[in-house]
């Protein structure tokens, strides 16, 4: 008898939950010491994320940060440019958010927009989409020649596992909001955003600012190679920190807190 043959794609087995958690506890006890380095040595990092619609990005986001302080790691979401704002340089919206020192600024999507969604919805002229992708490359130099570690990531998702998720949005209300009418218009241009993906990546794709691309069919191996991509990136040591003993308490002025919530209005306790 013939062996049972893999699946179509031959991927992997998804990681299972167990030892997902497992992994990546240890990877954010990691960042956590990164977060030190970079506070200490007054880094500046950005950490762009692209990729197609339901590619996984906002939850690889929340597996980098939701263990790190919001004032070191901080999240960049930029909605639709306002009238102002378009009238602006295009880039100016975003140098607007870049890092400090001791910061490390995550885009949520990011300047690329342009070479993606705006041009493939026609939301910018073939000029201006040209003068970006030959431009590009020069900004992101003149960004890293400054100082600032840049990484770039894209995340891979295939056209199945893609409409799968899509399904899994449109059938399941605390998810509805992940979907809007722009990603319903931009599911029937797969082929589409493939060809500006691959432009983009020829004109963009760097030695001084590479892009990673991380496969995101299993969203649980793709937040941890993407951690670990983050960790091995930026090179920093463990600080140790010093042992925090708590003082005692001073009862010089002593008072009773609670006799004064006596008659307050406190949340009914349903559980």
């Amino acid at each position: 008898m013939s062996k049972k043959s893999k699946s179509k794609d031959d991927s992997p087995e998804q990681m299972k939950r167990k030892a997902y958690e497992e992994e990546l506890r240890k990877l954010q006890v990691k960042l956590c010491h990164l977060q030190e380095w970079i506070k200490q040595k007054g880094l500046r990092v950005i950490i762009a994320f692209e990729g197609r619609d339901a590619a996984g990005k906002g939850g690889t986001i929340r597996a980098i940060t939701e263990r790190v302080s919001p004032r070191v790691f901080r999240i960049v979401a930029l909605p639709a440019p306002s009238e102002r704002q378009k009238s602006q340089l295009f880039l100016q919206r975003y140098v607007e958010q870049f890092p400090a020192g001791g910061e490390v600024v995550i885009f949520d999507r990011s300047w690329y927009n342009r070479a993606g969604v705006e041009h493939v919805m026609g939301f910018v002229s073939k000029e201006g989409y040209q003068r970006f992708l030959k431009l590009a490359p020069t900004i992101e130099k003149y960004i890293v020649d400054a100082g600032i570690i840049l990484i770039k990531f894209w995340l891979e998702v295939g056209k199945e596992e893609q409409e799968r998720r899509f399904h899994a949005r449109i059938n399941d209300p605390m998810r509805q909001w992940k979907l809007s009418p722009m990603d319903v218009e931009s599911y029937r241009h797969w082929d589409d955003y493939s060809k500006a993906r691959d432009m983009m990546f020829e004109a963009t794709d760097t030695k001084i600012a590479p892009w990673y691309i991380i496969r995101s069919d299993d969203k649980r191996r793709a937040r941890l190679n993407c951690i670990s991509h983050i960790l091995t990136t930026i090179p920093h040591r463990e600080i140790r920190a010093e042992k925090v003993k708590l003082p005692k308490r001073s009862d010089k002025s002593k008072y009773d807190d609670q006799r004064a919530l006596k008659g307050r209005n406190f949340v009914r306790e349903r559980y």
